[in-house]
């Protein structure tokens, strides 16, 4: 198998101009949902990436939970190579009570433009590559929003404009009014939902996609354990896919995967994502870690090409992706 470096594979999203590494790094879980965070550690890893060839780092004001802690951690990291990597971040809730964190929606335009410049002083930097709405709000047209992210484009603050989680109509009316580069949603083996109508559209508009939680937030991993085993500041600990019932039939598909994976020689991780780029070349994962070893295997599964055949068998193995939903009703976004 080739191995990774500074020949990872390059890949176009959207047309305005982005381009980045085919693997990116997700940062969420080194401050958020997966535990008690490890800010050295977290450095350790997006730097590490980054000698890997990855130049693509994700986070987002809500990964602080109101602090900036997320961003700063990423700003810090990359500040030695800050001109050489994409910065991806976001907006869209409103943090202002500690006590309500990720469950009220802000987007109205003095909101975005405040988040911005936040983003910007955490991050350290003079711009934010990629900014995109975390979550559309339905108090706000996303006109608006599209409009206020095209007026920070055109005064330098921004470069692309992105969305996440939203659905074809939301995407077609935002493009209209400033060019989307990239749309941002959770798709795995695991989690197909967007296959039917999401992903058709961003093709169509030549909008590129980055799939978070490609790894089926751990469980591809095949280091997994019962919902009951987690502490409860882990998400896992309430995830319907670790639930009684859905737990034992999502194990027994990552066995028969992972027993492909090792009759290619590869793990069950670099199977799941080599199977994400094998779905069209518009496609940038971004893997979460807090493990510079695990960094190394994900960035190895750009070099991996999958056989019709392997594919044919992954589909046969997750036909409609995994048992449970991947919110609780309340908080599943709604297309």
């Amino acid at each position: 198998m080739t191995q990774p470096g500074e020949n990872l594979p390059r890949r176009t999203l959207g047309t305005q101009g982005l381009e980045v590494g085919a693997i990116g790094l997700g940062t969420m879980g080194m401050t958020m949902a997966y535990g008690a965070g490890d800010e050295p550690g977290g450095i350790a890893t997006i730097r590490r990436a980054y000698e890997l060839g990855v130049d693509f780092f994700d986070t987002a004001e809500l990964y602080g939970l109101g602090t900036g802690s997320n961003e700063r951690l990423l700003g810090r990291a990359v500040k030695d190579f800050r001109d050489d990597v994409v910065i991806a971040t976001k907006f869209g809730f409103d943090l202002s009570d500690p006590e309500r964190v990720g469950s009220e929606l802000d987007s109205r335009p003095e909101h975005i433009r405040e988040v911005t410049d936040n983003s910007l002083r955490h991050l350290g930097t003079d711009r934010i590559d990629v900014l995109y709405q975390h979550r559309v709000d339905p108090d706000v047209p996303i006109e608006d929003v599209a409009g206020t992210v095209g007026e920070l484009i055109a005064e330098g603050k921004v470069r692309y404009l992105g969305l996440s989680e939203a659905g074809p109509d939301v995407i077609r009316r935002a493009h209209a009014v400033h060019p989307v580069s990239v749309l941002q949603t959770e798709y795995s083996v695991f989690e197909r939902a967007v296959e039917a109508d999401v992903l058709p559209v961003v093709r169509e508009l030549g909008i590129g996609f980055v799939p978070y939680s490609p790894l089926g937030r751990g469980f591809l991993t095949g280091t997994v354990k019962p919902a009951t085993e987690y502490p409860a500041d882990d998400m896992r600990s309430w995830d319907d896919r670790w639930q009684p019932g859905n737990y034992e039939k999502n194990l027994a598909s990552i066995g028969e995967l992972t027993s492909l994976a090792a009759e290619l020689d590869i793990t069950v991780t670099q199977l799941a994502l080599a199977w994400l780029l094998a779905q069209g070349d518009d496609i940038v994962p971004i893997p979460g870690t807090r493990s510079p070893r695990r960094v190394a295997e994900n960035t190895a599964s750009a070099h991996i090409t999958l056989s019709t055949a392997d594919l044919a068998r992954v589909q046969e193995i997750l036909p409609r992706g995994a048992a449970g939903s991947r919110y609780p009703e309340g908080i599943m976004p709604t297309w």
